[in-house]
Protein backbone atom coordinates (compact mmCIF):
# COMPACT_ATOMS: atom_id res chain seq x y z
CA UNK A 1 0.00 0.00 0.00
CA UNK A 2 1.18 3.69 -0.67
CA UNK A 3 1.15 5.18 2.54
CA UNK A 4 3.83 8.36 1.88
CA UNK A 5 3.91 11.79 0.18
CA UNK A 6 7.13 13.09 -1.02
CA UNK A 7 8.48 16.48 -1.52
CA UNK A 8 11.79 17.41 -3.44
CA UNK A 9 13.31 20.80 -3.34
CA UNK A 10 15.83 20.78 -6.10
CA UNK A 11 18.29 23.83 -5.73
CA UNK A 12 21.10 25.53 -6.74
CA UNK A 13 23.20 23.93 -4.75
CA UNK A 14 21.53 21.60 -2.63
CA UNK A 15 18.67 19.13 -2.50
CA UNK A 16 16.16 18.58 0.00
CA UNK A 17 13.33 15.37 0.48
CA UNK A 18 10.84 15.51 3.04
CA UNK A 19 8.31 12.14 3.31
CA UNK A 20 5.19 12.16 5.26
CA UNK A 21 3.00 9.28 6.25
CA UNK A 22 -0.98 9.99 4.94
CA UNK A 23 -1.65 12.03 8.67
CA UNK A 24 0.94 14.63 7.41
CA UNK A 25 3.58 13.37 10.04
CA UNK A 26 6.45 13.90 8.62
CA UNK A 27 8.74 10.54 8.82
CA UNK A 28 12.05 11.84 7.01
CA UNK A 29 13.62 14.89 5.58
CA UNK A 30 17.99 14.81 3.95
CA UNK A 31 19.87 17.56 2.76
CA UNK A 32 22.16 16.50 0.26
CA UNK A 33 24.84 18.61 -1.37
CA UNK A 34 26.69 16.99 -4.36
CA UNK A 35 27.26 20.72 -6.84
CA UNK A 36 24.95 22.92 -8.78
CA UNK A 37 21.93 21.55 -10.15
CA UNK A 38 22.99 17.50 -9.23
CA UNK A 39 20.93 14.92 -10.32
CA UNK A 40 22.86 12.89 -8.28
CA UNK A 41 21.83 15.32 -5.54
CA UNK A 42 18.95 14.55 -6.03
CA UNK A 43 19.16 10.50 -6.10
CA UNK A 44 20.99 11.05 -2.57
CA UNK A 45 18.52 12.81 -0.43
CA UNK A 46 16.19 10.51 -1.95
CA UNK A 47 17.95 7.68 -1.22
CA UNK A 48 18.66 9.42 2.94
CA UNK A 49 15.35 9.83 3.37
CA UNK A 50 14.03 6.82 2.06
CA UNK A 51 16.47 4.97 4.36
CA UNK A 52 15.29 7.36 7.47
CA UNK A 53 11.84 6.31 6.98
CA UNK A 54 12.77 2.57 6.30
CA UNK A 55 10.29 2.77 2.85
CA UNK A 56 11.25 2.49 -0.70
CA UNK A 57 10.33 4.39 -3.85
CA UNK A 58 7.29 2.26 -4.24
CA UNK A 59 5.63 3.24 -1.03
CA UNK A 60 5.17 6.82 -2.09
CA UNK A 61 1.35 7.66 -3.39
CA UNK A 62 2.43 11.29 -4.43
CA UNK A 63 5.49 13.10 -5.45
CA UNK A 64 5.95 17.20 -5.77
CA UNK A 65 8.88 18.83 -6.82
CA UNK A 66 10.23 21.96 -6.76
CA UNK A 67 12.91 24.43 -7.21
CA UNK A 68 15.43 25.47 -9.70
CA UNK A 69 15.41 22.09 -11.14
CA UNK A 70 11.87 20.68 -10.87
CA UNK A 71 11.16 20.53 -13.99
CA UNK A 72 14.28 17.45 -14.15
CA UNK A 73 12.84 15.06 -11.41
CA UNK A 74 11.51 12.32 -13.22
CA UNK A 75 9.58 10.80 -10.49
CA UNK A 76 7.42 14.00 -9.73
CA UNK A 77 3.64 13.74 -9.87
CA UNK A 78 4.07 17.24 -10.53
CA UNK A 79 6.20 20.42 -9.55
CA UNK A 80 4.89 24.12 -7.93
CA UNK A 81 7.25 27.01 -7.62
CA UNK A 82 9.93 28.21 -5.11
CA UNK A 83 7.21 30.84 -3.93
CA UNK A 84 4.75 28.84 -3.24
CA UNK A 85 6.39 25.88 -1.27
CA UNK A 86 8.58 27.43 0.39
CA UNK A 87 5.58 29.52 1.88
CA UNK A 88 3.37 26.47 2.20
CA UNK A 89 6.36 25.16 3.80
CA UNK A 90 7.11 28.34 6.62
CA UNK A 91 3.62 28.22 7.07
CA UNK A 92 3.63 25.01 7.78
CA UNK A 93 6.22 25.29 10.61
CA UNK A 94 5.23 28.60 11.80
CA UNK A 95 1.28 29.16 11.27
CA UNK A 96 1.87 32.61 12.72
CA UNK A 97 4.12 33.99 10.23
CA UNK A 98 3.49 37.00 7.66
CA UNK A 99 6.10 37.18 6.43
CA UNK A 100 9.09 34.50 5.13
CA UNK A 101 12.67 35.19 4.19
CA UNK A 102 14.26 32.59 2.26
CA UNK A 103 18.12 33.26 1.41
CA UNK A 104 19.56 30.20 -0.23
CA UNK A 105 22.15 28.99 -2.56
CA UNK A 106 22.07 31.41 -5.28
CA UNK A 107 18.96 33.87 -4.27
CA UNK A 108 16.62 35.56 -2.01
CA UNK A 109 13.02 35.74 -1.52
CA UNK A 110 11.27 37.91 0.54
CA UNK A 111 7.33 36.47 0.93
CA UNK A 112 4.11 38.10 2.34
CA UNK A 113 1.25 35.64 3.38
CA UNK A 114 -1.91 36.76 4.39
CA UNK A 115 -3.82 35.85 8.24
CA UNK A 116 -5.77 33.14 5.93
CA UNK A 117 -2.57 31.50 4.26
CA UNK A 118 -2.38 32.88 1.35
CA UNK A 119 0.67 34.71 -1.02
CA UNK A 120 -0.39 37.85 -1.24
CA UNK A 121 3.05 39.19 -3.06
CA UNK A 122 7.04 38.64 -3.25
CA UNK A 123 10.20 40.31 -4.40
CA UNK A 124 13.60 38.06 -5.13
CA UNK A 125 17.00 38.67 -6.17
CA UNK A 126 18.07 36.34 -8.77
CA UNK A 127 20.26 38.30 -11.29
CA UNK A 128 23.46 37.95 -9.65
CA UNK A 129 24.28 35.86 -5.82
CA UNK A 130 24.22 39.06 -3.34
CA UNK A 131 23.44 38.10 -0.29
CA UNK A 132 23.22 34.33 -0.72
CA UNK A 133 24.88 31.87 0.12
CA UNK A 134 27.18 31.77 -2.46
CA UNK A 135 27.63 35.42 -2.16
CA UNK A 136 29.13 34.17 1.57
CA UNK A 137 30.99 31.13 -0.18
CA UNK A 138 32.90 33.72 -2.57
CA UNK A 139 34.00 35.96 0.60
CA UNK A 140 34.71 32.99 2.94
CA UNK A 141 37.00 31.84 -0.12
CA UNK A 142 38.73 35.65 -0.21
CA UNK A 143 39.04 35.84 4.02
CA UNK A 144 40.51 32.25 3.92
CA UNK A 145 37.99 30.61 6.73
CA UNK A 146 35.84 28.04 6.18
CA UNK A 147 32.11 28.75 5.27
CA UNK A 148 30.53 27.58 8.70
CA UNK A 149 32.86 29.01 10.67
CA UNK A 150 32.34 32.80 9.09
CA UNK A 151 28.95 33.40 11.03
CA UNK A 152 31.10 32.99 14.79
CA UNK A 153 33.99 35.15 13.89
CA UNK A 154 31.46 37.71 12.37
CA UNK A 155 29.69 37.70 15.85
CA UNK A 156 33.00 38.78 17.50
CA UNK A 157 33.59 41.66 15.51
CA UNK A 158 34.29 45.13 17.35
CA UNK A 159 35.28 47.72 15.10
CA UNK A 160 31.99 49.12 12.57
CA UNK A 161 33.36 48.14 9.11
CA UNK A 162 31.74 48.83 5.67
CA UNK A 163 31.07 46.55 2.73
CA UNK A 164 29.75 48.95 0.03
CA UNK A 165 29.28 46.51 -3.30
CA UNK A 166 27.21 43.52 -3.07
CA UNK A 167 28.54 42.10 -6.42
CA UNK A 168 30.25 38.87 -5.15
CA UNK A 169 33.32 39.68 -7.77
CA UNK A 170 33.90 43.30 -6.67
CA UNK A 171 32.50 42.35 -2.89
CA UNK A 172 36.12 40.17 -2.85
CA UNK A 173 38.03 42.60 -3.96
CA UNK A 174 37.64 45.06 -1.18
CA UNK A 175 37.25 42.63 1.42
CA UNK A 176 40.74 42.06 0.29
CA UNK A 177 41.58 45.75 0.37
CA UNK A 178 40.46 46.04 3.83
CA UNK A 179 42.62 42.66 4.79
CA UNK A 180 45.23 44.63 3.41
CA UNK A 181 44.79 47.61 5.46
CA UNK A 182 45.10 45.68 8.54
CA UNK A 183 41.80 45.10 9.63
CA UNK A 184 40.44 42.39 11.33
CA UNK A 185 39.16 39.31 9.74
CA UNK A 186 36.10 39.24 12.45
CA UNK A 187 35.30 43.20 11.50
CA UNK A 188 35.68 42.39 8.07
CA UNK A 189 33.18 39.33 8.22
CA UNK A 190 31.24 41.57 10.45
CA UNK A 191 30.56 44.39 7.30
CA UNK A 192 29.97 41.49 5.13
CA UNK A 193 26.70 40.05 7.01
CA UNK A 194 25.81 43.65 7.89
CA UNK A 195 25.85 44.45 3.78
CA UNK A 196 23.71 41.17 3.21
CA UNK A 197 21.45 41.73 6.15
CA UNK A 198 20.94 45.63 4.27
CA UNK A 199 20.16 44.24 1.23
CA UNK A 200 17.53 41.97 2.76
CA UNK A 201 15.42 44.59 4.47
CA UNK A 202 15.70 45.91 1.29
CA UNK A 203 13.82 43.01 -0.26
CA UNK A 204 11.34 43.43 2.55
CA UNK A 205 10.71 47.04 2.14
CA UNK A 206 9.51 45.84 -1.64
CA UNK A 207 6.79 43.35 -0.37
CA UNK A 208 6.38 45.77 3.07
CA UNK A 209 7.87 44.96 6.45
CA UNK A 210 5.19 42.74 8.52
CA UNK A 211 5.74 40.38 11.38
CA UNK A 212 5.85 37.77 12.79
CA UNK A 213 8.75 37.00 10.37
CA UNK A 214 10.39 33.36 9.49
CA UNK A 215 13.81 32.63 7.95
CA UNK A 216 14.29 29.70 5.67
CA UNK A 217 17.08 28.53 3.86
CA UNK A 218 20.88 27.73 4.75
CA UNK A 219 21.64 31.52 5.10
CA UNK A 220 19.33 31.25 8.51
CA UNK A 221 21.70 28.48 9.77
CA UNK A 222 24.39 31.34 10.21
CA UNK A 223 23.91 33.07 13.62
CA UNK A 224 25.93 36.51 12.63
CA UNK A 225 23.30 36.60 9.20
CA UNK A 226 19.99 36.12 11.38
CA UNK A 227 21.96 38.54 14.05
CA UNK A 228 22.32 41.05 11.68
CA UNK A 229 18.95 40.63 9.93
CA UNK A 230 16.98 41.04 13.02
CA UNK A 231 19.05 44.36 13.55
CA UNK A 232 18.29 46.03 9.95
CA UNK A 233 14.39 44.95 10.68
CA UNK A 234 13.84 45.19 14.61
CA UNK A 235 12.71 42.16 14.40
CA UNK A 236 13.16 38.41 15.79
CA UNK A 237 13.38 35.78 13.18
CA UNK A 238 11.36 32.35 13.79
CA UNK A 239 13.65 29.79 12.50
CA UNK A 240 12.98 26.05 12.66
CA UNK A 241 15.50 23.29 13.76
CA UNK A 242 16.41 22.90 9.78
CA UNK A 243 15.55 25.67 7.86
CA UNK A 244 16.50 24.06 4.70
CA UNK A 245 13.92 21.65 4.10
CA UNK A 246 10.65 24.53 4.12
CA UNK A 247 10.75 24.21 0.13
CA UNK A 248 10.42 20.05 0.02
CA UNK A 249 8.13 20.82 3.55
CA UNK A 250 5.69 22.82 1.62
CA UNK A 251 5.69 20.41 -1.64
CA UNK A 252 5.32 17.13 0.13
CA UNK A 253 2.26 18.72 1.70
CA UNK A 254 0.73 19.91 -1.88
CA UNK A 255 1.53 15.98 -2.44
CA UNK A 256 -0.41 15.57 0.52
CA UNK A 257 -3.75 17.51 -0.66
CA UNK A 258 -3.16 16.02 -4.42
CA UNK A 259 -3.86 12.74 -2.49
CA UNK A 260 -6.71 13.52 -0.57
CA UNK A 261 -8.14 16.23 -2.62
CA UNK A 262 -7.51 15.97 -6.55
CA UNK A 263 -7.98 19.04 -7.83
CA UNK A 264 -6.51 20.96 -11.03
CA UNK A 265 -7.77 24.53 -9.50
CA UNK A 266 -4.61 25.01 -7.85
CA UNK A 267 -2.42 24.82 -11.15
CA UNK A 268 -4.32 28.17 -12.12
CA UNK A 269 -3.11 29.69 -9.67
CA UNK A 270 0.36 28.10 -9.52
CA UNK A 271 0.38 29.32 -13.22
CA UNK A 272 0.08 32.81 -11.90
CA UNK A 273 3.22 32.45 -9.44
CA UNK A 274 5.17 30.48 -12.62
CA UNK A 275 4.94 33.77 -14.37
CA UNK A 276 5.08 36.07 -11.80
CA UNK A 277 8.12 34.61 -10.80
CA UNK A 278 9.83 34.89 -14.51
CA UNK A 279 8.87 38.27 -14.85
CA UNK A 280 11.00 38.44 -11.32
CA UNK A 281 14.18 36.62 -12.97
CA UNK A 282 13.86 38.87 -15.90
CA UNK A 283 13.79 42.37 -13.79
CA UNK A 284 15.24 41.33 -10.22
CA UNK A 285 14.70 44.35 -8.34
CA UNK A 286 10.95 44.86 -8.67
CA UNK A 287 7.98 43.71 -6.38
CA UNK A 288 5.42 41.08 -8.01
CA UNK A 289 2.13 40.39 -7.14
CA UNK A 290 1.19 37.26 -7.96
CA UNK A 291 -1.67 36.99 -10.70
CA UNK A 292 -4.06 34.95 -8.47
CA UNK A 293 -3.96 34.07 -4.09
CA UNK A 294 -2.06 30.93 -3.29
CA UNK A 295 -2.73 28.85 -0.67
CA UNK A 296 -0.04 28.83 1.59
CA UNK A 297 -1.79 26.55 4.18
CA UNK A 298 -4.68 24.92 2.45
CA UNK A 299 -4.11 21.92 4.65
CA UNK A 300 -2.14 22.20 7.99
CA UNK A 301 0.70 19.80 8.91
CA UNK A 302 -0.45 17.33 11.45
CA UNK A 303 1.90 15.57 14.41
CA UNK A 304 5.12 16.62 15.13
CA UNK A 305 8.13 18.40 13.15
Amino acid sequence: MKSYVMGIDFGSTTTKTVILDLKGKMVASCVASKGSISAEGVQVSMDGAFAQAGIAQKDIARTVSTGYGRRMIDVADQSYTEITCHARGAIAMFPEARLVIDIGGQDSKVIAVSGDGLVQQFAMNDRCAAGTGKFLEALARAVQVPVEAMGALAMSSTEKLTVSNMCATFAETEVISLLAEGKSKPDVLGAVHAAIASRTAGLVARVGNRNPIVMTGGVAKNHAAVHYIEQALSAKMLIAPDPQIAGALGAALFALDEVAKPSAAMMDEEDGADEAMSSARGCATQPCKTAAKLPANERPLLGPM
